[in-house]
């Protein structure tokens, strides 16, 4: 019911709006909804992560680059890097941690 439940979240939110999927040992695995338009600010990983996009499109921001990624498109995130993430439309991520 996580998809749902974010997918209902977002009829109201003002912001993006991120559920754990699955925690397990040095493993986290979250879903990230946008609304066309929602920035994910600028912020750090502190363990190798992965954006998979699931629905729609985002642009994957870092200092020196951005990477545009649509539907089933990936992105690796260093360790410790500032990035940050835009919806380019309604969108759907899977971020897996560690």
């Amino acid at each position: 019911m996580t998809i749902k439940n974010i997918k209902e979240a977002l009829k109201s939110a003002t912001h993006p709006v991120a559920k754990s999927l699955h925690h397990g040992h040095g493993t986290n695995v979250l879903l990230i909804g946008f609304n066309n338009g929602m920035i994910l600010k600028e912020h750090k990983a502190h363990s190798p992560s992965k954006l998979t996009v699931l629905e729609g499109a985002v642009n994957y921001r870092e200092e020196h680059r951005v990477v545009q990624l649509g539907q089933y498109d990936e992105v690796e995130i260093p360790v410790e890097v500032t990035h940050a993430v835009e919806a380019l439309e309604d969108s759907l991520c899977i971020l897996t941690q560690g």
